[in-house]
């Protein structure tokens, strides 16, 4: 008799688990990259065809008032994974790091997977992990499906990375949505994407990470419009006159540079952004954007449709943002790597079937970032997060208990290298944004070019490659400025009134205090954003690689 009812609370606790797991709900992460606050209908954009994104921000919550930590890829990326600022993670183009095997540990797929979901990961990885970076093999371990590409995707990724080779689409878009497709499915057909059980348990919650090389310039400049394109990427948008950004200024009109000489060597720029300088290279790039748009958010309608058909849609939360924005020529500026909003200010989207409607269809202007979201998405699931991070949970401020998670906001750019961008930090609230700029020593991409080119050195090695020297001063960019280093320049908006960053007062004697007081919240922010632990980093240079006799290839 005691057996068997041992034998019965057996099964019925295994019940339990079962029914507890499948309680916890779905997670769909999708990142876009590259992708300006208003690209979207649902931000402002009169333009472009987002029905699928534009809904889904009427099903859940907008945040309009989001941004990065960094606004550059790898950072950006390493800061979401994390939920720690650059600052205190340590890894970037420029740091000669890599994410040690404890940091990744700590990451919320990692997390997650040790809590019981079954993960997958398809598309753009650009943070490398692991000792040896890249070919550590330890995220694709780390991984139930793993269907990406380390670095860049282009626009065709089977051009590029062998593991996509079978897929039956070549454009990114479509290529990535096949991944999806494959995830979802309970047969998994795709021959290239490394998989550890033959099917997605239906007992177990899943976490999908999407993460897309659009509408990056390295996807948009590769767009060839070949026979096997899909139409959107052939002709959609050439049929309107899409107008300049505001404050555009051709490099032709330049009469006052948006920064000082000093801090910003605008002549050093990477040639790949040299599209905003004039009107008609410009209105093409525009162009290739909107229309990966277009494709990204038809991938979302049939991810929503195919959630729908699995009976998957009722408890799987979908989040979508982008790792930063971009400079398209306003004030003459192109790229990213600063910290005004053109740069830091991002959409993001958090749609929670579970919670009830009247809290959904909202837009919030909390002031959120990305390093929120992994806190974020660990307490739906049930999970603590780990100590290490320092974003903000936002699921009180989903569910409408709350309004606010922070007060003030903290962006840094660490990113200043022979290209010319300013080492610099910002502090904001929702009226007032104060950025401090470092002097920039670093040495001219123009003369390493023309010296490669005198003696017959590869230029790409010249410009990206990343010694053991570089690893010392990104250290020093890190620590200097929380012990001596002064700020050369400064910049105060007032935002409330100037969103777009066209006046600085902090020169202004009216604005002395206001400048004063931001000085002070920086000091705070700053060092909040260290932390008191060093970063989980190995050392990850092309000295380290060539120890073992290995070369990195630029990402």
């Amino acid at each position: 008799m005691l057996q068997k009812l041992n034998c019965t609370l057996l099964v019925f606790g295994m019940f339990l688990l079962s029914v507890n797991a499948q309680e916890q709900p779905n997670f769909i992460f999708i990142l876009t990259d590259d992708q300006q606050y208003g690209m979207m209908g649902c931000t402002g954009n009169t333009i472009v065809q987002t029905p699928n994104l534009d809904q889904l921000a009427e099903d859940g919550v907008l945040f309009t008032n989001a941004h990065v930590t960094s606004a550059i890829c790898t950072p950006s990326r390493a800061s979401i994974l994390t939920s720690q600022f650059e600052r205190k993670h340590g890894i970037n183009f420029n740091s000669g790091t890599s994410m040690s095997p404890e940091g990744w540990a700590n990451t919320y797929p990692v997390v997650m997977r040790n809590n019981g979901y079954y993960t997958g990961w398809v598309g753009k990885n650009h943070v490398p992990v692991g000792e040896g970076g890249y070919m550590s093999g330890l995220m694709e371990k780390s991984f139930d499906y793993w269907y990406a590409g380390h670095g860049h995707l282009s626009f065709y990724p089977k051009d590029r990375h062998k593991i996509f080779e079978d897929a039956e689409s070549d454009t990114q878009v479509e290529v990535i949505g096949e991944g999806i497709t494959d995830f979802l499915s309970n047969e998994q057909k795709l021959k290239g994407a490394i998989t550890f059980l033959d099917k997605r348990p239906a007992d177990k919650p899943f976490m999908l990470s999407v993460c897309f090389n659009l509408p990056h310039g390295n996807g948009t400049s590769s767009m060839q419009q070949r026979e096997s394109d899909d139409e959107i990427y052939k002709s959609l948008y050439r049929d309107k006159d899409l107008p300049l950004p505001e404050h555009y200024v051709a490099k032709a009109d330049i009469k006052t540079p948006k920064l000082p000489e000093s801090i910003h060597r605008a002549y050093d720029r990477q040639t790949g952004y040299d599209y905003v300088d004039m009107p008609e290279t410009l209105k093409e790039r525009y162009t290739r954007q909107l229309q990966a748009m277009t494709g990204i958010d038809r991938l979302v309608g049939h991810l929503r449709t195919t959630l729908k058909k699995q009976g998957l849609d009722k408890n799987t939360v979908i989040i979508f943002t982008s790792d930063h924005g971009l400079f398209m020529g306003q004030f003459g500026l192109g790229g990213k790597a600063f910290c005004y909003e053109q740069t830091t200010h991002v959409p993001m989207i958090v749609y929670n079937p579970a919670e009830k409607k009247k809290k959904r269809g909202i837009n919030s202007d909390a002031l959120v970032q990305s390093i929120d979201l992994a806190p974020t998405m660990l307490s739906l699931a049930g999970i603590t997060a780990p100590t290490t991070y320092q974003g903000k949970d936002l699921s009180k401020l989903l569910a409408g208990k709350s309004s606010e998670v922070r007060d003030y906001l903290y962006t840094e750019n660490l990113w200043s290298t022979q290209f010319g961008n300013p080492r610099c930090e910002a502090v904001q609230n929702k009226e007032w944004k104060y950025i401090r700029y470092y002097k920039n020593e670093t040495f001219s991409a123009k003369k390493k070019i023309k010296a490669a080119q005198a003696l017959g050195v590869n230029v790409n090695k010249m410009l990206y490659k990343v010694n053991d020297i570089d690893l010392a001063q990104y250290r020093a960019f890190v620590e200097d400025p929380l012990q001596w280093e002064k700020p050369v320049y400064e910049e105060l908006y007032y935002l409330a009134t100037d969103p777009k960053e066209t006046t600085n007062l902090a020169a202004k004697t009216a604005y002395q205090d206001k400048l004063k007081d931001m000085r002070s919240i920086w000091a705070k922010e700053i060092k909040n954003a260290r932390g008191t632990e060093p970063p989980m980093v190995l050392r990850y240079t092309a000295d380290s690689e060539a120890e073992k006799g290995k070369i990195i290839q630029p990402k």
